[in-house]
């Protein structure tokens, strides 16, 4: 067992062992990062982890406004409103020449996990060629999780986004995502980067932001671990979109996208 993995299975031991977390929300922010440092020493993070990524720190408003936007997307648009917009053909074209150029990779993935290839690359960050998110994760989680709508949720990534750079898959500098601290090609969250990110480049690091063989294999891993049937439709309504699928994204019109973009990819 390499390095890597030991680490995570000790992280994930600490995840699961440790007690609920407790930092209040609201109120003084420097207090509330105290709290939160408590909870991440108690989780298997280094102080000096903990001063560096909190240093200087302060809420982001553009964030908090984001969100506060961003949460009826999926509601407000229909699935072939939001279709339109992202299954278009610059997007295949471009996707198809990719899933030529790893052609090799993606075989070796799809025989180990059982995941079709266009699925475990298709929508986010157009296969790692386009937006990534621009925001420090450790900022962004830290506003989120002091805010009190939604803070047990984004106290949990915060911890997980400082295990991440514990273990040194990525360092601080490259820990930046989108406005809900997505991380990477693929665009997981850093309990989902945590839970699920495989080393399937053989470097000692998970790395879901450079990595291709680290991203495709990562994708591929977090639906197979949530019960991916090999060679099953993955059409509305089977087992593999309403569970397996689920666990990347809630929205059923985001994951029927997913969906209409890998048929397109298969020439469907």
């Amino acid at each position: 067992m390499g390095k890597s993995c030991r680490l995570l299975l000790s992280l994930v031991a600490l995840l699961f062992a440790a007690p609920a977390l407790a930092a209040p929300c609201g109120g003084d922010f420097n207090a509330f990062l105290a709290a939160i440092a408590r909870d991440a020493q108690g989780r298997g993070v280094s102080r000096a982890v903990i001063d560096q990524a909190f240093a200087g720190l302060t809420p982001d408003p553009a964030v908090l406004a984001f969100d506060r936007r961003q949460r009826g997307m999926f509601h407000t648009k229909s699935f072939e409103q939001y279709a339109a917009t992202r299954v278009i053909p610059a997007r295949i074209s471009r996707a198809r020449k990719l899933m030529q150029v790893h052609a090799a990779l993606l075989g070796r993935i799809e025989r180990q996990f059982g995941v079709p290839a266009p699925v475990t690359w298709t929508l986010e960050s157009d296969n790692g060629t386009g937006d990534m998110g621009k925001l420090p994760v450790i900022r962004t989680l830290a506003t989120l999780a002091h805010d009190c709508r939604r803070t047990e949720l984004f106290q949990r990534e915060l911890i997980a986004a400082l295990q991440i750079v514990e273990r040194g898959d990525l360092p601080l500098r490259d820990l930046i995502g989108a406005y809900a601290g997505e991380i990477g090609q693929t665009q997981f969250l850093p309990s989902s980067y945590i839970k699920y990110g495989v080393d399937y480049d053989g470097n000692d690091h998970v790395d879901l932001r450079h990595s291709i063989p680290d991203v495709l294999a990562s994708t591929a891993n977090l639906l197979k671990t949530n019960g991916w049937q090999p060679g099953a439709p993955y059409t509305a309504g089977t087992p593999n979109f309403e569970v397996a699928m689920r666990e990347w994204n809630h929205s059923e019109v985001y994951r029927k996208t997913i969906v209409l973009t890998a048929q397109r990819l298969s020439g469907g």
